[in-house]
């Protein structure tokens, strides 16, 4: 029924009753020897033994436990029990809470497409995905542990990148020029779309998405999307990574060429106008250039005046050029 403790003191300490109760069942299966953590009630009874407990040292043992981990840079797991307008508060047990600001969870937690968003208003959403976490669990580093001000500040962003940094370094030491991943769309740009494959994220430019021609990348891929990719080249020690989706599918352009030979007359249909001409699309994966010279007899000074995007024409075909996958067309010698 009690507990004897020595502390260094004059006297050993005892542990006794409800001061032995704890929530983690911490005095079951002691033994002689074992070490403790304890607190002293008072420093002598009638006895005169110093009086200790184990039930007031779980709240202590549990900022030892952090600070421990905070040193050792040791993953903390959480659970989240409200959100706010700054963040989310979690309960790390024991009745001791932390705050992981906005800025620290992991951005696909956070924002709808993945990636911060810049000049766009998204308040309203992000504090719709952080009330949305109330009750889950999450891994997290200490960014800032205070225990005089009972102040935790944590970061699940630390876990995600260190572990995203080791897998990297794990592709790039194994990848070469010409390997095939698997990865997801990590982002998408006006000149192509990013890709995140074994941790190694790289670019997909626009010219590498499809042997078609591409007007809009949005239209392809969304961020999350899985996708197969071909490693073009790496540099800078893996920071600039290239790679490719159209040279994992087959090229539909000699297929569909070897239909047509210079001097045919074909239909076509205006996919861009540009100041130099227009594009026209005679088959699937077919563009070729109307030059502005060849879109009428008479002197054109702007191509809109001639043709505007979706217009059915007909177009004589005046050259192909198979290495540079390169139509010649005229509007004017039909």
């Amino acid at each position: 029924d009690s507990i004897l403790v020595e502390v260094g003191y004059k006297s050993e300490g005892i542990i006794v009753g409800r001061e032995l109760k704890t929530d983690n069942g911490q005095a079951d299966g002691l033994k002689l020897g074992d070490e403790l953590l304890v607190y002293v009630i008072t420093r002598e009874d009638d006895d005169g033994r110093l009086v200790l407990s184990l039930r007031r040292t779980q709240s202590a043992r549990q900022w030892i436990d952090l600070e421990e981990a905070r040193k050792k840079n040791e993953t903390v797991e959480v659970v989240v029990v409200e959100s706010n307008n700054g963040g989310i508060i979690c309960e790390l047990g024991d009745g001791i809470r932390g705050f992981i600001p906005t800025s620290q969870p992991d951005a696909s937690r956070v924002y709808p497409d993945g990636k911060r968003v810049v000049g766009r208003d998204i308040s309203k959403e992000v504090q719709n995905r952080l009330s949305s976490l109330v009750g889950e669990k999450i891994k997290t580093g200490i960014i800032e542990l205070d225990r005089d001000k009972n102040r935790i500040i944590l970061s699940e962003k630390m876990v995600t990148q260190e572990r995203d940094i080791k897998k990297r370094e794990e592709t790039l030491k194994k990848i070469k020029d010409g390997d095939v991943l698997e990865g997801r769309v990590s982002g998408i740009a006006p000149y192509g779309i990013f890709v995140n494959a074994g941790g190694l994220e790289g670019l997909v430019h626009l010219s590498e998405l499809s042997w078609d021609k591409v007007l809009d990348t949005g239209s392809l891929f969304k961020v999350g999307d899985k996708v197969k990719v071909q490693v073009l080249g790496i540099s800078d020690a893996g920071k600039r990574v290239a790679y490719s989706v159209k040279r994992l599918q087959d090229d539909p352009w000699s297929d569909a060429i070897s239909k047509y030979k210079i001097g045919d007359i074909v239909d076509g249909e205006v996919q861009k106008v540009v100041h130099y001409g227009s594009f026209v699309r005679i088959g699937q994966g077919l563009n070729g250039l109307v030059h502005i010279s060849e879109m009428s007899n008479e002197l054109v000074n702007d191509p809109h005046d001639i043709v505007k995007e979706g217009d059915k024409v007909k177009v004589k075909i005046l050259s192909i050029s198979k290495t540079e996958r390169h139509l010649g067309l005229s509007l004017k010698r039909v």
